[in-house]
């Protein structure tokens, strides 16, 4: 199949279920099962998070055609990467600038992360062919890699990165269900109006 295909595909179908991701956990009314892969809090972490598990999720999809390739498991894990880090580095050093988050490049922030990590994958892809020792150490990372994602979901450091900077807590002792939160804000906006 066409690498320009799969490429814009996955682009598509990683945004849609990241930002469907980001949402779910409280859809699902707080299923602790699905808040290990979906954001529960509005931690950096968390939006780091709705990347990743769509990215994981395309492996079954793009290891069929591609994971034959000696580069495939260095390209994962590289591309796995560049999300948890260019995510945080945007988002800290425009909040450096502007002293407090802005939605609109937050969410420009998160598209640009898939579409560079995407790119990367493809663009590793197509580099010489690794050694099998090349090979069995990217396979180690990925595992040590989905190791980290599952424990620090579970048991998120004590650090900025994984603090909600609403609530102050951390992982699921800091979710608040955006959905009521959004109907107690509009029962209070039309209490508002009728006192006056």
């Amino acid at each position: 199949m066409d690498n320009t295909l799969n490429l814009w595909l996955g682009i598509i179908i990683i945004s849609i279920i990241g930002t469907f991701a980001h949402f779910l956990y409280d859809i699902s009314k707080e299923n602790r099962i699905l808040g290990l892969f979906t954001a529960v809090n509005e931690s950096t972490w968390e939006h780091i998070k709705i990347a990743l598990t769509p990215s994981l999720l395309w492996c079954l999809y793009d290891g069929y055609f591609y994971g034959e390739n000696p580069n495939y498991f260095c390209a994962k894990l590289i591309s796995l990467l560049v999300l948890v880090f260019f995510i945080p580095v945007v988002f800290y050093s425009y909040k450096k600038l502007t002293h407090k988050p802005v939605l609109a490049v937050d969410i420009l922030t998160f598209y640009v992360a898939i579409i560079l990590s995407q790119f990367s994958f493809y663009g590793i892809l197509e580099l010489n062919p690794m050694s099998h020792l090349g090979t069995y150490f990217s396979c180690l990372g990925l595992f040590i890699f989905f190791g980290a994602y599952m424990t620090l979901t579970l048991a998120p450091i004590k650090n900025t990165i994984f603090k909600d900077p609403i609530t102050g807590k951390y992982g699921f002792s800091a979710h608040r269900n955006f959905f009521k939160n959004l109907k107690k804000a509009r029962a209070n906006k039309r209490k508002n109006r009728t006192k006056k």
